[in-house]
Formats: C-alpha cells, sequence, structure tokens
C-alpha cells in the first residue's frame, strides 16, 4: 500500500502538537512539509512551536514554512490557550531547526503543482485556520488539481462551538477561509467536534505519553498535564478531546470512523459568524461536498495515538526507519 503524502497545515497548539508527532512517527504518512499559520497563538510563536515540534521528533528532512499571519478577512481572534505563546523551553526543548525561507502559500502552490505534474495528488491535513490554504487556491486555482483531498479539523454541527456558543474555532477564526476552501471543488473530509468530543483522554493516557514516548513523549506529557482540557459538566465524564490528532488516525485507520456525506458551508458575516452547516439531506438542493465523520471508536483512537507517541521511546523512533 502506498504512503499517503500529504502536508500538514497547523497552528500549533496543543492538539496539533499530538497530530503532528503522530504523523512524523508513523510509517504510514510520508509528510512532505508543515505549513504554519496564526491560530492558537501568533504567528511567531506557532512557527517557534512547529520548529520544536520538529526538533524533537527527530525528523529533521521535514521543513517548516510560515504562512498567513492573519485571516483574509476577519478581525483577529486566537485560541483558548493563547496564553501558551510559544511552547516553554522547559516542556518542549529546542531542537535547533529554523523555518525555511519560502513562504507555505508558496510550498503549497509548488507541491500541487508537482504533485498535477507526476499524476501523484496530495493531501493536505488542515488542523488550524484555512488561511494558506485558502490563499493558495484563490491565487492560483490550477493548484486544485494536484490536492487528492483536504481532512479537516473544523465545524460544530449538533456539539455547537467551543470557542463561542456557535462556532468551532479554525472555522471562526478564518470563516471566509473556510468557505473558500468547502466551496473549491476538492473533497473534503470533515472532523467535527461532534466526532472528536467522543474521544476524552485522561491524566492516565496522558502519563502513558510520557512513561513510552521518549522526549515527544514527555513533551506531550508536559503540555496536556500543564492545561486542564476536561470539562465534566459538558462532557458528564472526565477527559478532554485531543482534536486534531483525529485527522492523522483517520488517514492510517479509516475503520475508526464512521462518515455520511453532507453540504457543508460557512457563516462568513453577522453575530454567528463561524457557524458551520451540514446539509444531511439535502434540503438546500446542492450536491455533497463533503465526507463529515460522525462517530469514532473511542478506545481504538486513544490506543492508536498512544502507540504512535510511543513510537519515540522504542528502539523503532529512528528517523530514517520512519522514512522508509
Amino acid at each position: 500500500m502506498s504512503r499517503a503524502r500529504i502536508i500538514i497545515d497547523a497552528d500549533p497548539g496543543l492538539d496539533d502538537a499530538a497530530a503532528i508527532l503522530m504523523a512524523l512517527a508513523s510509517p504510514e504518512i510520508d509528510v512532505l512539509g508543515l505549513s504554519i499559520v496564526a491560530g492558537n497563538v501568533s504567528l511567531k510563536d506557532t512557527v517557534t512551536n512547529a520548529c520544536k515540534l520538529v526538533g524533537i521528533s527527530g525528523r529533521t528532512d521535514v521543513a517548516v514554512h510560515a504562512g498567513a499571519a492573519g485571516p483574509l478577512v476577519r478581525d483577529q481572534v486566537f485560541g483558548k490557550y493563547a496564553k501558551i505563546g510559544s511552547f516553554s523551553d522547559e516542556f518542549v526543548a529546542r531542537g535547533g531547526i529554523v523555518p525555511s525561507e519560502e513562504h507555505a502559500v508558496r510550498f503549497i502552490i509548488r507541491k500541487a503543482r508537482e504533485a498535477a505534474e507526476a499524476g501523484d495528488s496530495i493531501t493536505i491535513c488542515a488542523i488550524g485556520p484555512m488561511t494558506n490554504i485558502a490563499l493558495a487556491l484563490v491565487q492560483h486555482p490550477d493548484v486544485a488539481r494536484g490536492i487528492r483531498q483536504i481532512v479537516s479539523m473544523s465545524g460544530a454541527f449538533t456539539a455547537l462551538g467551543h470557542r463561542t456558543p456557535w462556532a468551532e474555532f479554525n472555522v471562526l477564526a478564518d470563516p471566509h477561509a473556510a468557505e473558500i476552501v468547502y466551496r473549491s471543488g476538492i473533497p473534503i473530509v470533515v472532523m467535527p467536534l461532534d466526532m472528536t468530543f467522543q474521544a476524552l483522554f485522561t491524566a492516565e493516557h496522558f502519563k502513558s505519553f510520557g512513561d513510552r514516548g521518549g522526549v515527544a513523549g514527555g513533551a506531550l506529557f508536559n503540555l496536556f498535564s500543564t492545561f486542564d482540557r476536561s470539562d465534566v459538566a459538558r462532557f458528564g465524564r472526565p477527559g478532554g478531546p485531543i482534536h486534531d490528532a483525529t485527522t492523522i488516525a483517520w488517514l492510517i485507520r479509516p475503520e475508526l470512523f464512521i462518515s455520511r456525506k453532507a453540504t457543508v458551508g460557512t457563516q462568513v458575516t453577522g453575530l454567528t459568524m463561524g457557524y458551520t452547516y451540514a446539509d444531511f439531506h439535502q434540503k438546500m438542493g446542492r450536491a455533497p461536498n463533503a465526507i463529515v465523520v460522525t462517530d469514532v471508536d473511542e478506545a481504538g483512537f486513544i490506543n492508536l495515538l498512544i502507540e504512535r507517541i510511543s513510537l519515540y521511546g522504542s528502539s523503532a523512533s529512528d528517523p530514517k526507519r520512519r522514512e522508509a
């Protein structure tokens, strides 16, 4: 089976950290590079965090590309944990990685065009605001030919929002970009809060990261143990989701998920800016533009993430082996 060739478009971020490290440890995935956007924190800090994550992964072959510093139209908003800023050196060690001089949007354009020319299209895992992707598509619509699919952690339907009552943060941060991506004609896979809230990680799971995952797992333990993500009033039990890692898990083990086709879009103006809708029954008379992931095997997903992070603590964690 061929490896999935992906670009991770991210705004690290706690959840992004788990997703990036999971992908870099997984032999089924060929990470072409990281395109970084402002979102959870400022662009300066998201880029610094991405470089640190690549450093502790040992995957020095994977370049970090700085992208958009703010949304297309709306005023900038940051994530719930914006006070984290750049990951503390105490939590995530510096690894000597510096960002590429190539802008993230140019990187996406170049890789998509190369993929189209080679007849070997790529996947973009969009786990932050979709500004970089939207800019690439608007500036050069031909790049869509080189993108097989966009797997996006975005949206909230029955679960409603976590940054506002009506909006999931990645869409709220740049709803205009999300709408451009949703309407691009590229196959979209949407991992909404409705699904990610179903898999809750507890302190015991975070301890598994630290005990079994070497330096990388220790960094995740530090991050997730320091910033409480539980919400018993909302979830009805202890623990919190690691939203972004579901995109990587879906690429590795799609059988862990249940999906439905839908027409997905975003409200881009007014009080409810950032609200996403999913029309599962074609009430709007429009053809489905997305696969919406509705359910996840909680134990399967949690075990998969722990397994992949554990590779960093084993002899199998040689970066050259993971590239094979």
